[in-house]
């Protein structure tokens, strides 16, 4: 297990390098000095709670974020990955590529509807937002009293609290990419 002292280096060095940052332009967006601030990242300081807050600050990231290990900066998923969530009945499959993050409060799913299947969407709270993007087919969306037409190549941002419904009307699959922010 990594010591807190070595994650927090690797954290502020990359995001740091991410937004393209010199020390010094960091030093002035956190007013930490631009010493400690390479000290913390060759591991020869131990910063305080206080300095941690202002580093993170800074950097627009989470306390969390600078914090926590992050050793999968890139992680690939692959569909045999996956356990999807199926109903034959309905004839839909759901495929959690990214699981919640409570940290990120989203989800990410690959959604493929056959034709003439149907899948209900849950309400999600006032706060939600589902953004969906149709790669294969056509899907006819029930929002409320309404029925929004998404075609191949389309996208639609939607309140996650409305109560809707997913329809395949058509002859040919349907594939989406579903994304819930909550």
């Amino acid at each position: 297990m990594k010591e807190i002292n070595d994650i927090i280096a690797e954290n502020l060095k990359l995001y740091r390098k991410q937004n393209g940052y010199s020390l010094e332009y960091l030093s002035v967006l956190t007013e930490v000095s631009k010493t400690m601030l390479g000290q913390i990242e060759r591991k020869e300081s131990v910063p305080s709670i206080t300095t941690l807050w202002k580093i993170a600050e800074g950097l627009k990231v989470s306390f969390a974020e600078l914090t926590q290990d992050n050793e999968e900066f890139a992680k690939k998923i692959t569909i045999q990955d996956i356990q999807s969530l199926s109903s034959s009945e309905q004839k839909y499959s759901v495929y959690p590529y990214f699981k919640f993050d409570i940290a990120k409060k989203f989800e990410s799913h690959m959604v493929v509807i056959e034709p003439g299947g149907t899948m209900n969407g849950e309400t999600r709270g006032s706060s939600a937002n589902e953004y969906i993007t149709v790669f294969d087919g056509t899907l006819t969306l029930i929002l409320g009293d309404e029925r929004v037409v998404v075609k191949k190549d389309e996208s639609l941002k939607f309140n996650g609290n409305t109560f809707h419904k997913y329809l395949n009307e058509h002859e040919t699959t349907m594939r989406m990419n579903m994304i819930i922010h909550y």
